[in-house]
């Protein structure tokens, strides 16, 4: 009887195994390719789940916009780090509740990851933007935008 009892436990044992089993063959086996760091990239941002986009940058990343740098001059476009970077798009996302990013290409190579998008808000223009993801060691260390 005791065994039943405590098979619960050895069930979430063994599910931390497996988590940690498969985020270390993922890691190893499955790195994703610069294009799939793009489209997750895409998909995060117009989720608008911070959580998922950051978790794309490294640590020390860092972000150029032309949004950045009128909305907040003193940076001069740049920010750098994570929490930068939280802070930035929580702050477009609250503002912007309907902004959203419509792939129109994604070009990339094994360290670059070129997006072109449609950028639409409501009540506001759409602007044609290209941004720019360096990528190592499966991370964004940075991205840079382009306004048409």
């Amino acid at each position: 009887m005791d065994f039943f009892i405590r098979l619960p436990e050895f069930n979430l044992f063994f599910d931390i195994v497996k988590d940690v089993a498969l985020s270390l063959a993922n890691t190893l086996f499955l790195k994703m390719t610069s294009e799939d760091i793009a489209q997750n990239w895409l998909d995060a941002f117009n989720d608008h789940n911070l959580d998922q986009l950051l978790s794309l940058y490294d640590d020390n990343a860092i972000h150029f916009s032309p949004k950045l740098k009128e909305m907040k001059p003193e940076t001069n476009g740049l920010i750098k780090g994570r929490h930068a970077l939280n802070a930035w798009w929580a702050d477009a996302f609250e503002r912007l509740a309907t902004l959203h990013y419509k792939k129109v290409n994604i070009i990339s190579n094994a360290e670059y990851a070129f997006i072109e998008y449609l950028r639409s808000v409501l009540g506001e223009d759409d602007l044609m933007v290209g941004e720019v993801l360096q990528i190592k060691d499966g991370k964004i260390i940075s991205s840079r935008v382009y306004h048409s």
